[in-house]
């Protein structure tokens, strides 16, 4: 019989041999299941090159637990150092880690840039709108009203909507999943794993202690059929318990309606492959109250130059006796002036 430590196809593989210290009941357990449950499902992967890297938060502990290399580093700086890492090491496959308030707060300009520049990078960002780690401050993605320690009298702060904001910045690859659905996480991680470029998941993760039930009313097992949009590539956008329901643009925003007041021909068809990333913008505006219907699945994913490749070019380039100079050659060439 194989051992399982041994046996790439088993949990326990991809399972350190660190304690796993979260919150019982904390969301991040499902997410790190099914992220090592993918590992046993994929053929291409090695552990020498998987890396994740996080920020810091109750998210940022993940690296511990896999037992691939990792790099728990500085508050909303992931992507960045991520992007440093794929760029020096195109071989590898780098994962980023970190929850609402470290990649929109902190970390928001780091997180955009590395979007835009569409490196080779997966970024799981844990939304649970609340600062879990420091006790309970109000996050970006916070609603209007919430009321913590850091607004007694109710945030007056408009959430971001990471979806939204990751369609603003280019993002190629675009999708949400939730905690309470191993498949379905293992599905999109799988789908950003197989991107070749920057891709970020949003995933709906309870805070059982500081922000329980944030995200109950649409994700909960007697809620889904009402409130779940899943999205299919290729499908008018369709919901509800009989289906009844469904997403049309109306001047440039999606409205979701009810199928007999409009016809099935008014629905928006999901498109992940459109160039333009408006419509993702748009369903990323859907549900900003979380007790409205709410599209999960793929939002984009479209083909574009990665940034690590156009970086390597540039050093062959460089290199290149015959080009505009030699890259090794400036580098060994000593110092240029002269100290007096």
């Amino acid at each position: 019989m194989t051992d399982v430590a041994l046996d790439p196809t088993k949990r326990g593989y991809w399972t350190s041999d660190q304690e796993v210290r979260w919150c019982p009941g904390c969301g991040d357990y499902g997410i790190l299941a099914a992220m090592q449950f993918l590992y046993t499902e994929l053929d291409d992967v090695k552990k020498e090159n998987t890396v994740f890297v996080s920020g810091i938060g109750c998210a940022a502990r993940f690296p511990y637990y896999m037992s691939t290399y990792g790099m728990h580093s500085i508050h909303g700086r992931a992507p960045a150092i991520a992007t440093g890492l794929a760029v020096a090491r195109p071989d590898l496959d780098v994962w980023v880690v970190g929850g609402d308030g470290d990649m929109l707060s902190i970390g928001g300009n780091h997180l955009i840039h590395a979007l835009r520049r569409n490196v080779n990078i997966k970024i799981l960002l844990f939304n649970n709108q609340i600062y879990g780690l420091t006790k309970g401050q109000y996050s970006p993605t916070s609603e209007v009203g919430k009321v913590t320690k850091s607004t007694p009298m109710g945030s007056i702060d408009a959430p971001f909507s990471p979806v939204s904001l990751a369609a603003g910045a280019g993002a190629t690859f675009v999708a949400r999943t939730h905690d309470l659905d191993r498949k379905h996480m293992i599905d999109v991680f799988r789908r950003a794993h197989e991107h070749k470029g920057a891709a970020l998941v949003e995933i709906y993760q309870n805070c059982n202690v500081f922000n329980d039930g944030a995200f109950d009313a649409i994700t909960k097992r007697d809620a889904r059929a009402e409130m779940m949009i899943d999205l299919v590539h290729g499908e008018p956008i369709k919901f509800g318990a009989e289906r009844q329901r469904g997403v049309m643009m109306d001047n440039g925003a999606a409205r979701c309606v009810d199928i007999a007041d409009v016809g099935e021909d008014a629905l928006l068809v999901h498109d992940e492959h459109t160039t333009n990333p408006s419509v993702t913008f748009s369903l990323g505006q859907l549900a900003m109250d979380r007790r409205s219907p709410t599209p999960f699945g793929v939002f984009r994913a479209v083909d574009a130059p990665e940034y690590a490749a156009a970086v390597g070019d540039q050093l062959l380039a460089a290199n290149d006796q015959k080009g505009p100079g030699n890259l090794e050659a400036l580098l060994r060439s000593g110092a240029t002036w002269d100290v007096v």
